[in-house]
């Protein structure tokens, strides 16, 4: 739970979304006594750019009627730039070399708590967001004596729990983040906002990467990628089964939209040099599973001098699921992640997100190789 009353002396910056979680997040703290600034990245198209059907203008509109409810300043921050010269860039060379990008989690670290604060943040104290995230302080022993350090935590909510798109985070972009929902479950929060009769109380939850609006996936990768027909080729016999227009729209452990008789098959292998995308056939076929692999490049989430504890939590995907397992070290920031049960789809460019045994604290997350 946060802690009101320290906050009455600090500069808060809201990032609304038009949804309802930023707008109770907005709720929670007025009604609070506090009074932040409000802000509405834009990252959507620009007015050339049409055809991307962004819901810009319906979230505006949303955020408008919030700020003029509570009596809260509301501005537009365009990001759009930097959202496509980092984000974009980033998620079309990781599909282009065969791995499996999270926008998602770049658009957190770069724009929402990056770009957003190199042209406006920077002026506040804090930044509150509609995540659901907690975050708790500790008292550790530092080189001057005790101080403060920040963790990410797990939400009450395993289903909505959000600590997996923030977990490549810097520890001062940390320091800055506030999630006045993070401690509620969805429901809580729908109930509040019917409660208080807010105007976006019953619009539904946006749906895949934040700004392609109804935009299939696929279509953004096209545009930037183009296509390139190659072969699908069963790993088990060697027989062409069929053809695919690129490599880039595919990822490991894909189960749909392959457009082959005879299934189910699952995506196991990319031969990316030769565009070619090698299956397995079945429902649960072990190669598509893994009980090992390895991440680099383990981001901590809070600065403390040591290497991920030997046991512990870890997720690849963004679902309620978790695996119990041990992080052994390869040093470098690289860990071999090992674990009893089978994991499906582990993909090279996933994020691995670590936490502590009790699915808690979140360290951080390192990159799959393999």
């Amino acid at each position: 739970m946060i802690n009101y009353e320290s906050l009455k002396d600090k500069r808060i910056a809201v990032l609304l979304s038009g949804g309802v979680d930023s707008a109770v997040v907005l709720y929670e703290l007025v009604s609070h006594g506090l009074k932040p600034d409000c802000f509405y990245i834009k990252i959507g198209p620009n007015d050339d750019e049409g055809e991307w059907d962004c819901s810009m203008e319906e979230d505006v509109e949303m955020a408008t009627a919030l700020c003029h409810r509570f009596g809260v300043t509301l501005e537009i921050v365009d990001c759009h730039r930097d959202y496509w010269d980092e984000v974009t860039r980033y998620t079309m060379e990781s599909v282009r070399a065969g791995r499996t990008p999270n926008p998602d989690v770049m658009c957190n670290r770069l724009i929402k708590f990056g770009a957003f604060d190199r042209k406006r943040g920077h002026e506040y104290d804090l930044i509150a967001t509609g995540h659901y995230a907690q975050t708790e302080i500790e008292e550790v022993d530092g080189e001057g004596g005790k101080e403060q350090v920040k963790w990410l935590c797990t939400s009450p909510d395993p289903v909505k729990d959000q600590t997996d798109f923030l977990a490549q985070l810097y520890d001062w972009q940390l320091k800055k983040a506030l999630f006045p929902i993070g401690h509620m479950r969805k429901e809580e929060v729908r109930e509040i906002a019917e409660r208080e009769h807010l105007v976006n109380a019953k619009r539904k939850d946006s749906q895949g990467i934040c700004f392609l609006g109804k935009l299939n996936y696929n279509d953004y990768v096209r545009r930037y990628l183009g296509e390139q027909e190659g072969d699908v080729i069963d790993i088990d016999t060697g027989k062409v089964l069929g053809k695919h227009k690129g490599h880039w729209f595919h990822t490991i452990g894909q189960r749909k939209g392959l457009g082959l008789g005879g299934g189910p098959w699952n995506v196991v292998k990319k031969d990316v040099e030769n565009n070619i995308l090698y299956v397995v056939k079945g429902y649960e076929p072990i190669k598509a599973h893994k009980k090992e692999f390895v991440i680099k490049d383990f981001h901590w989430l809070t600065k403390i001098p040591t290497p991920l504890p030997q046991e512990v939590t870890f997720k690849v995907r963004h679902t309620p699921d978790y695996f119990i397992g041990i992080a052994e070290n390869l040093g470098d920031g690289r860990y071999r992640m090992h674990t009893d049960r089978w994991v499906q789809g582990v993909a090279p460019g996933q994020f691995c997100v670590v936490y502590d045994r009790d699915f808690h604290r979140c360290y951080g997350s390192g990159e799959i190789t393999v």
